[in-house]
């Protein structure tokens, strides 16, 4: 009897010279060697991505960019409020100086609003990134 038995099929097992616990043990160990082959290559792309992209996530992130864009949005909520507040009050104040009080209600509602920019939209802009008004 021979040290190597060969598994032709698992339908010739019967025929085969071998015992069956052997016959199992190397069909397994071809299936593993087989599924090393093909999955070899993919676990050793995958082991050297990582250890690269380890070496690329160190450092620090900056937002200075992003503090200054968030500054620039709320210099522009404090301007246009101010635009809006100031342009309602003056509609308001030539509606009431020529007599007609319910026109000015509009305008005195538009600078109420224009207030509302000027306060609530800076302030929440500027508790984005921390900002002292």
């Amino acid at each position: 009897m021979s040290s190597q038995c060969s598994v032709v099929s698992p339908r010739n097992t019967a025929h085969s010279h071998c015992s069956p616990s052997r016959r199992r043990a190397q069909l397994i160990s071809r299936k593993l060697i087989r599924a090393a082959q093909v999955m070899g290559p993919t676990f050793v792309a995958l082991s050297l991505a990582g250890a690269a992209s380890v070496a690329h996530a160190q450092g620090t992130m900056d937002f200075s960019g992003a503090t200054t864009l968030m500054t620039t949005f709320k210099t522009f909520a404090v301007y246009a409020g101010a635009v809006i507040c100031f342009g309602g009050l003056i509609f308001a104040g030539i509606r009431m100086m020529s007599g007609r009080f319910q026109d000015a209600i509009p305008g005195l509602f538009g600078a109420l609003f224009g207030a509302g920019v000027l306060g609530w939209g800076a302030g929440w802009i500027g508790s984005l990134t921390g900002q002292n008004m």
